[in-house]
């Protein structure tokens, strides 16, 4: 039942700065989840180089040291997976509460931790909690943006991880390890407090009947306003979710709660609903997309060194202390990130990731260029005892330049607007999932790849991911770009499209008809 809107006398609409800001206050609460995301996915950087090999204390070998800086992207795939049905049972909000528990009780045991295994447990928290949040974030971040401007905050998420990967390198040059796990308590603490000043997202009270609940969500989000000022929005909203609550078998909307499917035992209706919503062409053609541009993204070269980073920097002779490149890959990062923040209204998703990825593979390759004609064969990033004597400036600027193009790299705002709600925190999760898995066999790997082909094979390897990503998505990546989620969904729900709406391929498209 729709809710009619009593429009007692003409009220003006609030402007545009207000709306806007509305909707960014809202996502501050999910920007500190990405915050503490970013500081939990880079702490490892800072711990290796004063735990490999020590000489007193906790110590690791490169062994050790290999699985302790990819364990946490083993248990983030965990997290993602149970993601989707916490949202969807707990709601958005609520989610986003839960979730920062894990890492309120990893950061506390990093803090404490004596001895290997509890090193080890509480990194293995940290992944968990990190595959947990996916969901919540971009789910809520997604549903209570207008399409103008949902490019935008959901790329602002990545601002926020930015900074958090900033702050763990530069707590990394001024305190302990130890210390820095303290510090970051700071994160969740904050995004749990936020959470209790956030609405609920519109469309998932839509789901539950909550058609008032929904309609004060609305005007919270949309600058505070009136009910009268967002009728149109809101009927829409309706519409869309009645769709929503139809029975995917028999798309029986009148009475559901009586349709012969709902009297099946849950455990063959939920093989029905898997069959029938997540192998749906509008979740699976997505979700395919993403999980390869995940694949391609983490495999083109800065993830999988990301853990023994410091130790990489010396291997390749940069003339600067490890702790400092990395300091300065945290602050290219963030002003990167901040800068795809205005690209995206110019140039939309689809150019951003394309030159991303394409650049990526340039920087890597030229690096292994770098190394194969500069380094000795006995060079081995988890040996310092190996690195080169002489330094030079050029593998130094040409990994900055890999961080800046893997810094504008755009698949976590695709998350939040390429799904259908009835798939979405599900297929968000096992997206994430997907990262995760990717990023811990990088990252896992990356010591044996090494050992096998050198610095220069490795590199070379993540080119090739690079240039065989910017192929990939140049030809299938679509613009989605102000566009309403209805719109996305329709689609992907439509005729398989195998080459993307480009001026280029349209070109010689004419010719083949």
């Amino acid at each position: 039942m729709v809710i009619k809107l009593q429009i007692e006398e003409s009220s003006p609409a609030v402007s545009r700065f207000r709306a806007v800001a509305s909707q960014v206050i809202a996502c501050m609460s999910p920007n500190m989840l990405l915050m503490d995301l970013g500081m939990a996915i880079s702490f490892a950087t800072i711990v290796l180089p004063d735990l490999l090999d020590a000489k007193e204390g906790l110590s690791l070998d490169d062994k050790q040291a290999s699985w302790f800086g990819s364990l946490s992207y083993l248990t983030q795939p965990v997290g993602a997976i149970m993601s989707g049905p916490i949202v969807d049972l707990f709601g958005r909000k609520n989610a986003m509460f839960l979730v920062n528990i894990p890492h309120l009780v990893a950061w506390t045991l990093m803090y404490f931790a004596n001895d290997l295994p509890t090193l080890f447990i509480a990194n293995g928290l940290l992944g968990l909690g990190t595959g947990v949040m996916e969901a919540p974030i971009n789910s809520y971040v997604g549903e209570i943006s207008e399409p103008s401007i949902r490019g935008s905050l959901c790329t602002l998420t990545q601002v926020f991880t930015s900074i958090g990967i900033f702050v763990i390198y530069f707590l990394g040059t001024v305190v302990s390890w130890r210390y820095a796990a303290l510090i970051c308590l700071a994160a969740p603490i904050s995004s749990m407090l936020l959470v209790l000043l956030v609405p609920e997202t519109p469309v998932w009270l839509l789901v539950k009947g909550r058609e008032k609940d929904a309609l004060k969500s609305l005007c919270y989000l949309r600058g505070w306003t009136k009910p009268e000022n967002v009728r149109e929005e809101f009927d829409e909203l309706v519409v869309y979710t009645k769709n929503l609550k139809r029975c995917v078998l028999c798309s029986d909307t009148d009475d559901v709660d009586k349709c012969e499917h709902f009297s099946m035992n849950c455990f063959t209706r939920s093989i029905y609903k898997f069959r029938y919503i997540m192998m749906a062409k509008e979740t699976l053609r997505p979700l395919t997309l993403v999980v390869l541009y995940f694949m391609f993204y983490v495999m083109s070269g800065l993830q999988p060194i990301r853990p023994n980073m410091v130790n990489v920097c010396g291997a390749l002779g940069m003339p600067l202390d490890g702790k400092q490149v990395v300091l300065m890959v945290g602050v290219i990062t963030f002003l990167t990130s901040i800068i795809v923040v205005a690209l995206i209204k110019i140039l939309g998703k689809r150019k951003i990731a394309i030159t991303s990825l394409f650049g990526s593979a340039i920087s890597c390759m030229a690096l292994s260029i770098y190394a194969k004609s500069h380094l000795g064969g006995k060079v081995f990033s988890y040996d310092t005892e190996t690195f080169p004597k002489e330094t030079s400036y050029v593998p130094l600027i040409l990994f900055y330049s890999l961080t800046t193009f893997t810094g504008f790299a755009v698949p976590w705002a695709l998350l939040g607007e390429v799904f259908p709600f009835r798939s979405r925190a599900t297929a968000q999760g096992l997206a994430a999932a997907s990262n995760y898995v990717f990023s811990f066999i990088g990252s896992k790997t990356f010591i044996d790849l090494e050992g096998l082909v050198k610095l220069w094979g490795a590199f070379a390897v993540y080119a090739c991911f690079g240039f065989a990503g910017s192929i990939y998505l140049y030809f299938f990546l679509p613009e989605t770009e102000g566009k309403s989620l209805q719109k996305i969904e329709s689609y992907y729900s439509g005729k398989l499209k195998f080459f993307a709406d480009d001026p280029f391929i349209n070109f010689f498209k004419r010719f083949k008809r």
